[in-house]
């Protein structure tokens, strides 16, 4: 394996002797670790194993944050694992990890791997660089360099509550720094999903991104295409539904890849209604934000609607222009749309499904007669419908009269509601699809931060 490079370009030994960093010289306490995380701790370091916390807790807990999840790496293979705890599984082929399940807490506890130079057929690479298998075990000084960042790479140690630190985390935690292990562009080529993960800890972090990381992605991003389709899907996920999704959009449109992720949406805020595409999925993304600071549920349907309207809107434009009712038109471009995004993220039909239901009302919602009003709130979609569709109205699509009306509508009694029914039935109760608009228009009188974003 070739020799480790500092920021500074200095070449470091393969194994060079970590910096211990004893409790009394960190910030850790036990107290802040998860007490099941420390029985799996303490039970492999009982049974004459090497124990430590490792990556992301380590990292937030370093920064005073609270940990999410806490991974656990051992010199215990993943079956001798599972013969200590009764309640763990062994999952993955890429990686074969141990989960020990308590209630609704899992521990990812994994085996120190080894390097991939000089290894037999138990790994297995593309000839582009890519890692498709992962199971060569080794030691603590040849499984740190098998991590992705500096910041991700620090171990607790139960044994004795010291923080190990072979490549200088500490320092870049201090400085608030974001630095690729290793050559910047092996690694990317390793495995391309780096590049995202990079995107999305230096939002998540508050980070700078060290140039030496940084300056390939522009090169290599296109290495993300190949990725399955199933695995972008997740961390699509973790970028816009990890409570800064707005940041990370900006980001990953900052650095060209946005475009691997969702390539119509980038094509839609290029092209001519890229200023209310872009109001749109700002204000989206506030709202799934502003949802999850507040502990709401969040779907990633209602962020598709958001991200694809646009598409959508182009592509029933077009079946309009055929001779298709609204309902159809709308429809038919909801298929067209899904079929090409799903090919680049792999959404679940749970999803898409919520998200084609959205979009089906949002014609429906353009009129309102005394027969088909009372009946479309008890649609199970209807309030996500109707949170979209007041979205649209603040990013200046013309569609406000209709959202004032259906924000007056739920907001009054039985009485009201009958008024404004019958008042609807006698000028037609048709706020009419507008033409290709010229966008403007203000909020309606309800926020849109009730939307199931």
């Amino acid at each position: 394996m070739d020799p480790q490079q500092t920021p500074r370009g200095e070449v470091i030994p393969l194994h060079p002797r970590p910096r211990i960093y004893a409790r009394a010289e960190h910030p850790i306490s036990r107290k802040q670790i998860s007490e099941n995380a420390l029985k799996v701790l303490y039970r492999l370091n009982k049974a004459g194993f090497r124990a430590l916390l490792v990556g992301g807790s380590v990292r937030d807990l370093l920064l005073g944050r609270q940990p999410k999840d806490f991974d656990v790496a051992t010199d215990a293979l993943p079956e001798q694992v599972r013969e200590l705890f009764r309640n763990c599984r062994l999952i993955g082929r890429r990686f074969r990890l141990a989960h020990v399940q308590f209630g609704g807490e899992i521990i990812e506890v994994a085996t120190f791997r080894a390097a991939h130079e000089g290894e037999t057929d138990a790994a297995a690479m593309t000839d582009e660089g890519r890692i498709l298998r992962d199971n060569v075990y080794g030691s603590l000084d040849d499984d740190v360099w098998r991590r992705d960042f500096t910041v991700n790479s620090l171990y607790y140690d139960i044994a004795d509550f010291s923080i190990v630190d072979y490549t200088g985390g500490v320092e870049d935690i201090r400085a608030r720094r974001l630095r690729l292990l290793g050559d910047p562009e092996t690694r990317y080529r390793e495995d391309p999903v780096r590049m995202l993960r990079a995107a999305r800890f230096a939002t998540k972090l508050d980070f700078e991104i060290e140039p030496a990381t940084l300056e390939p992605i522009a090169r290599l991003r296109h290495l993300l295409e190949d990725i399955a389709p199933a695995r972008l899907f997740d961390e699509m996920l973790k970028l816009f539904h990890g409570g800064c999704g707005r940041a990370s959009f900006e980001m990953l449109r900052r650095h060209g890849l946005f475009h691997c992720l969702c390539p119509l949406t980038d094509k839609a805020l290029d092209g001519a209604e890229g200023e209310f595409v872009n109001r749109l999925l700002t204000s989206a993304l506030d709202n799934t934000d502003h949802r999850i600071a507040e502990g709401k549920p969040v779907t990633p349907a209602f962020l598709f609607a958001a991200l694809l309207w646009q598409s959508v809107e182009d592509e029933t434009q077009v079946n309009l222009a055929n001779g298709l009712s609204p309902i159809e038109a709308v429809q038919f471009a909801a298929d067209t749309v899904i079929s090409k995004q799903v090919a680049r993220i792999a959404m679940p039909r749970r999803f898409t499904s919520v998200t084609r239901e959205i979009w089906a009302l949002q014609p429906r919602l353009m009129r309102h007669t005394s027969k088909r009003a009372p009946r479309l709130t008890e649609h199970p979609r209807f309030r996500a419908a109707y949170d979209f569709l007041l979205l649209r109205a603040a990013a200046g699509e013309p569609v406000q009269e209709a959202a004032d009306w259906w924000t007056q509508f739920l907001e009054s009694d039985e009485a009201g509601r009958a008024q404004l029914v019958e008042s609807a039935s006698t000028q037609g109760g048709d706020a009419r699809r507008p033409k290709r608009r010229r966008r403007r228009g203000g909020r309606s009188r309800r926020s849109a931060d009730d939307a199931g974003a």
